[in-house]
């Protein structure tokens, strides 16, 4: 498997299927090894004598002075190991090794060893080392597979830096905040092969005296009033009793710290657990930071962090007004309250005990066979008279039985109780998880809305747990869309079995199917992610209708369930207009003006062997080929001359698309030696007549649609010192927006 932005090529960071692009620089032979996670080879390095021993890639990388990289890999043996970054000059001349701390013990086990630094004054390219420290003789064996080398990992939308988030870099982003000692320390932990944002240094917060102690980031992220957000990270309690926590605090413009939320990890363990705490930024924070810490630790007790985030919280149904902890319930159990009844409501401990959002559920105990009435918080759903509304919780029977009945309770800006809606009573059904759901439509003057369920144990005890609460104004679960101006249709499905994969494909008339392109290539066994799936079709044909069918299946591959949209139609538009697409990138799509359209040629590679005697050769022919001819198109301005140009350069496979009529199908085209010729005019007219020898190729099937939705500022200025930075990394505006850096 890639890992996204990798520097290095597949059979480098892989080793599969050699070791093109390793050598030995220290004290050791080289082999292609065997048993690796991406892909089955690794570079194994077998040591010549007692001591360290080093391999380096065999090419160098060109890098940017002040630009932060980072390299990791995963690496097994019998030995400690660490990972170097090797600065080079434009010769190739060793200028330094920026290494990883080496690991604090030997693990055979695959484990994740990193390092970033940025790249000194003199430094112009880069090797990965990977380094085995000390073997004691002749034919120690070490492996490593999984190489990367980039910009640093980070997760999109943090606003802390990549080395708050991974501690990687040799000068930490965290700072003491109480009682205690930090540095950056490397424990062998296995992670798993294609989780990029953790492992290797971890920071050890040491307990200097008994008492409370804690950590927090250095630097200020800034916030937006009124939003919410998450932030978390992974924490390695000392012990399992440990009270360890995370903390999101919110300051003001002067940096004075206005409130905190804090969220304890209930560990199962000594493991590393990831605990999220969430809130919403008050009225007037400006900034937030994150902190981690022990309460009651005692002297020298170590707690080690990791895969640290702050970011915008999202809803777990799309258009919820749900906030997080409300929600999923890793906090604790948020406004959640016992209206009536015997029952009790806490946070089910310990971490990783059940769920189906993140760690934690609630659970709701009831000691007798009686009626307990739970309700949530009140939440805000806007000026709502008429409007529909879902109310959505999960549920799933720990013991003994339930009699439920749902409601959505309604109230106006002034808390006045407006009435509920409920279903009739029923069973909650088992066993496992169930998302339970119902409809109803706010009454004059609702502005706010709460989730309220009774529930009747029907044995006693009974315990429920409960998670993944959702509220969201009920909008239809499938639409389409078409937007003629810029050919290309907007397909929405809703309410989509999160973690469950989805095939959609576009329907002609005749019943024709054509898999929908995604972000990922062909939606053919997509992940569903969130709970909504939005996607724009450009290679939608011209006035032609058709409508969109989809299936989701889940991990054992059973249907789900199948989604059938509306019909749509795009407008074939003027007839002598066509456009020319770029399936991976549709901002570099063109509408253009036809001249003439090609005289299609049909090529064949053909052999004649002459008989002797024989009048007639005999011809031994292959397949005829596609279609192959010249289109000729107009601009008629400087800007259309350069956005054809734009599309052109990439030289990717285009999709031709003409209005019905031209006796023409839709066609994905390899462009040739283009002409670029003047209309005649004066040496001032803007007018050009393009020849684009066109031949007919294959729909390709890995090419994403290109999205920036989850890359925003925050991104750049947390992966980029300065502006120049920016300049010097990013060849164009558009691999800005996509994160596709040039060095």
């Amino acid at each position: 498997m890639a890992i996204p932005g990798n520097m290095l090529s597949a059979t480098t960071e892989s080793l599969d299927p050699s070791l093109s692009g390793w050598t030995a620089k220290t004290n050791c032979s080289i082999a292609r090894g065997t048993g690796g996670r991406n892909g089955d080879g690794t570079l194994r390095l077998t040591s010549l004598a007692a001591g360290e021993m080093q391999a380096r890639t065999v090419w160098s990388y060109t890098v940017s002075v002040g630009q932060e990289y980072q390299a990791f890999c995963d690496a097994a043996g019998t030995v400690p190991d660490r990972i170097g970054l090797r600065w080079l000059t434009a010769a190739n001349v060793e200028i330094s090794i920026s290494w990883s701390v080496t690991t604090s013990s030997a693990s055979a086990s695959w484990h994740r060893i990193s390092v970033s630094d940025y790249a000194p004054a003199t430094a112009a390219r880069v090797q990965v080392v990977v380094s085995s420290v000390s073997p004691a003789g002749i034919g120690v064996q070490h492996n490593y597979e999984n190489v990367y080398l980039g910009s640093p990992m980070r997760t999109t939308g943090n606003l802390l830096s990549a080395d708050a988030e991974g501690m990687d870099a040799p000068t930490l982003a965290w700072q003491v905040d109480a009682n205690c000692s930090i540095a950056r320390q490397t424990p062998p932990v296995t992670w798993p092969v294609d989780w990029y944002w953790g492992g290797g240094h971890v920071l050890a917060m040491t307990v200097t005296a008994g008492g409370d102690a804690s950590v927090r980031t250095t630097a200020l992220s800034s916030v937006t009033p009124g939003q919410e957000y998450i932030g978390y990270a992974y924490l390695n309690p000392p012990t399992a009793g440990s009270t360890t926590w995370v903390e999101l605090r919110f300051y003001d413009a002067s940096s004075a710290l206005i409130t905190s939320e804090r969220a304890n990890l209930s560990a199962p363990g000594t493991g590393y657990y990831r605990q999220k705490v969430s809130r919403v930024a008050p009225s007037n924070a400006a900034y937030a930071r994150l902190a981690a810490g022990i309460t009651a630790g005692t002297a020298a007790q170590v707690v080690r962090i990791d895969g640290a985030v702050i970011m915008p919280a999202a809803p777990l149904r799309e258009g919820s007004v749900v906030p997080f902890a409300d929600a999923s319930f890793e906090a604790g159990v948020a406004g959640w309250t016992v209206v009536s009844g015997v029952a009790t409501l806490a946070r089910l401990t310990p971490w990783g005990t059940d769920g189906l959002d993140s760690h934690y559920a609630m659970t709701v105990t009831s000691a007798t066979a009686t009626t307990s009435v739970i309700r949530s918080a009140k939440f805000a759903i806007g000026a709502a008279e008429g409007l529909d509304f879902t109310a959505e919780l999960g549920a799933k029977v720990a013991s003994g039985g339930w009699t439920l009945t749902r409601g959505i309770r309604w109230y106006s800006a002034t808390n006045v109780d407006l009435g509920i809606t409920t279903t009739a009573a029923g069973a909650v059904p088992t066993p496992d998880w169930w998302l339970l759901s119902l409809q109803g439509t706010a009454p004059a003057g609702a502005t706010q809305a709460a989730i309220e369920w009774s529930l009747t144990a029907t044995t006693a005890p009974s315990v429920l747990r409960v998670d993944k609460a959702s509220l969201w104004q009920s909008l239809p679960l499938d639409a389409v869309e078409a937007h003629d101006d810029d050919a290309y249709i907007t397909v929405t499905f809703r309410e989509l079995t999160v973690d469950s994969t989805v095939t959609m494909w576009r329907v002609a008339e005749g019943g024709t199917r054509t898999l929908v392109r995604g972000p990922d290539g062909l939606l053919d066994g997509a992940s569903v992610t969130t709970g909504t799936l939005v996607v724009e079709d450009y290679e939608a044909p011209l006035g032609a209708p058709v409508y969109y069918y989809a299936e989701t299946r889940n991990a054992a591959g059973a249907t789900l369930e199948t989604r059938v949209s509306d019909t749509v139609t795009l407008a074939a538009g003027d007839v002598q207009y066509g456009w020319l697409k770029d399936p991976g990138y549709p901002a570099r799509n063109v509408h253009v003006m036809i001249a003439s359209a090609p005289d299609w040629q049909r090529p064949i590679q053909q052999t004649a062997h002459r008989v002797r005697g024989s009048r007639a050769p005999i011809i031994l022919s292959d397949v005829r080929g596609s279609l192959e001819g010249d289109l000729s198109v107009y601009t008629w301005s400087d800007d259309e001359r350069q956005a054809l140009h734009y599309l052109l350069d990439s030289g990717s496979v285009l999709l031709w698309q003409a209005a019905p009529g031209h006796g023409v199908d839709d066609m994905y085209v390899a462009v040739g030696q283009v002409t670029e010729a003047r209309g005649g005019g004066i040496a001032s007219d803007e007018l050009r007549v393009w020849t684009l020898p066109l031949v007919q190729v294959d729909m390709p099937t890995t090419i994403g649609v290109a999205s920036s939705a989850g890359r925003t500022g925050y991104d750049v200025l947390a992966e980029n010192v300065t502006g120049f930075d920016v300049l010097e990394s990013y060849a164009t505006g558009e691999d800005l927006l996509f994160g596709r850096r040039s060095s």
